[in-house]
């Protein structure tokens, strides 16, 4: 469940980018409510998401990248985006993440 509330949050999240800013305040408001009951709710179950966006990438990370063959072993790497977060517990990993690489250029 956690998963797929994350998941809906970023589709949520892009749809409010498509508002004006006249509806975007209603919806907003409501989102954040969500966020922060998922949030909740997720404290009480002793889990926490985690979000890898734009941290640069290691091999060792809680992180399966889909386009890890896309670039050479020399490339310098980002979390372009997350697909899945890794969810955490209080006692250690309890899922890796999901994604997606991109090329830092030099």
């Amino acid at each position: 469940m956690a998963v797929e509330s994350w998941r809906f949050s970023k589709v949520y999240d892009r749809l409010l980018g498509k508002l004006d800013a006249g509806e975007r305040g209603r919806y907003e408001s409501q989102y954040r409510w969500f966020l922060k009951k998922v949030e909740e709710s997720l404290q009480q179950a002793g889990l926490r998401l985690v979000n890898l966006e734009g941290q640069p990438f290691d091999s060792g990370m809680a992180a399966t990248p889909l386009n890890i063959d896309e670039f050479d072993a020399s490339d310098t790497l980002v979390i372009d985006q997350m697909l899945e977060p890794v969810i955490m517990s209080d006692q250690g990993l309890m899922k890796t993440g999901t994604v997606m690489l991109r090329k830092i250029e030099q």
